[in-house]
């Protein structure tokens, strides 16, 4: 059975591509985990207990991102997590790899651990509402880019509140 390709495996592929042309820090300094004996921990063959890796202090300030004030509330930061996963979760129902949005639902409580007190990426969909949803994507997209452009059934469901995931 052929499935179309989400957003997110063409990200991956891509990535993969670019891994090969530009190796990744850790490689270069041969901070590969467990299997090189240093990752972000230092592992000794036989001991259970491991010790931080200080050398890795020095990669991870390369890629050390100023927080944004203006979307660093702690309400900011959850939603910055829930409303990528929840967009994904519409874009896997858009391009058809999913039949319905109780699959989404299930798979994500179940599965990828969505926090079940929220039913699941679409059933929060529905009761946070698609336009807030999208309105707090478009204030991080303005901060963080666009891993933040909500998908088109997303902004479908935005522009007519009457459409639920759920009937």
């Amino acid at each position: 059975m052929n499935r179309p390709q989400s957003r997110g495996g063409q990200r991956r592929r891509q990535q993969g591509r670019i891994g090969e042309r530009f190796p990744h820090p850790c490689r270069r300094t041969g901070c590969c985990g467990r299997k090189s004996g240093k990752g972000f921990y230092v592992y000794q063959e036989g001991v259970k207990d491991r010790s931080i890796n200080n050398g890795m202090d020095k990669i991870l300030q390369k890629f050390k991102l100023a927080a944004k004030p203006e979307v660093s509330s702690d309400e900011d930061i959850q939603m910055r997590l829930v409303s990528r996963f929840v967009n994904e979760a519409v874009l896997t129902l858009q391009e058809g790899i999913l039949s319905n949005p109780v699959e989404g639902d299930m798979g994500a409580v179940f599965g990828l651990g969505f926090p079940p007190c929220l039913g699941g990426p679409f059933r929060y969909a529905d009761f946070y509402g698609a336009q807030q949803l999208v309105d707090r994507m478009r204030k991080y997209e303005s901060a963080y880019g666009s891993q933040f452009t909500p998908c088109p059934l997303l902004l479908d469901h935005a522009k007519d509140s009457s459409k639920k995931f759920h009937k």
